[in-house]
């Protein structure tokens, strides 16, 4: 499935390179869960400023909370669960011999179930909530109420999904940015690559001499210098198992 202009690009890369990755729905869509953009996606269903701002949250705190509490329940459904393209970057982490680090914009707990280790979510963890009042941030797993009572301040109400709104600032940019510095090979795993500031760590990479590649359904337009297409099922246990054979 690798092919030989794949191959060419990847030949100089040194086995102690810093590799960064970067995954989005489209990793955990063949898990069961629904993607963002597509067509049958969540945005076709619900517009975004309803549900996904500190706006709406502040407008009708029941309909968001609503929202969140279905997803929550999407992703502890028993027949979610991570695929071979999860496992494949367990693997990648663990015999990769440079430095590793797997950034997702996927709020689903996935990457975690699968065993990753060296992963940050950028854009929050559904299975989290935390305090407007005073941060504390807790593990999460049923239905969150509107007047719920946060368990270390006391305070009612105050309570919200541990979920980077658009207009807030995403999390762990610093350690995103060091990796990106250092990084050899960036890897885009199913993203849309148009959502800020995630869509600039391509350019980020490439400026700082890393060779970037794309694996998705189809080409997303980004300027990438290489990429591998089809379910991530396919595609990323293939390139794993030829980056930890042929560059390793």
């Amino acid at each position: 499935m690798i092919d030989p202009s794949l191959k060419r690009l990847l030949q100089g890369l040194r086995p102690d390179a810093g590799l960064v990755v970067l995954t989005g729905a489209g990793i955990s869509r063949e898990s069961g869960l629904h993607t963002f953009r597509d067509a049958d996606g969540i945005w076709a269903q619900v517009r975004l400023e309803e549900v996904a701002t500190p706006q709406a949250f502040a407008r009708d705190p029941t309909r968001v909370q609503g929202f969140y509490n279905a997803r929550r329940r999407a992703v502890l459904d028993p027949a979610v669960q991570p695929n071979a393209a999860h496992d494949a970057l367990v693997r990648l982490e663990r015999e990769w011999r440079g430095p590793f680090l797997l950034v997702t914009q996927n709020v689903d707990d996935l990457h975690d179930r699968a065993g990753s280790q060296k992963l940050l979510h950028m854009h929050g963890e559904l299975l989290k909530i935390c305090c407007a009042a005073c941060t504390r941030i807790d593990r999460f797993d049923g239905d969150l109420a509107t007047d719920a009572i946060c368990p270390d301040c006391g305070a009612r109400g105050t309570l919200r999904p541990h979920i980077v709104w658009f207009g807030e600032m995403p999390l762990f940019m610093e350690e995103i940015g060091e990796a990106l510095s250092g990084a050899g090979l960036f890897l885009s795993i199913g993203t849309s690559g148009t959502v800020y500031p995630a869509a600039g760590f391509t350019a980020e990479a490439r400026s700082n001499g890393a060779i970037t590649l794309e694996i998705n359904m189809e080409e997303t337009g980004g300027r990438f210098d290489g990429g591998l297409y089809g379910p991530a099922t396919q595609t990323v246990p293939s390139l794993v198992e030829f980056l930890l054979k042929e560059v390793q």
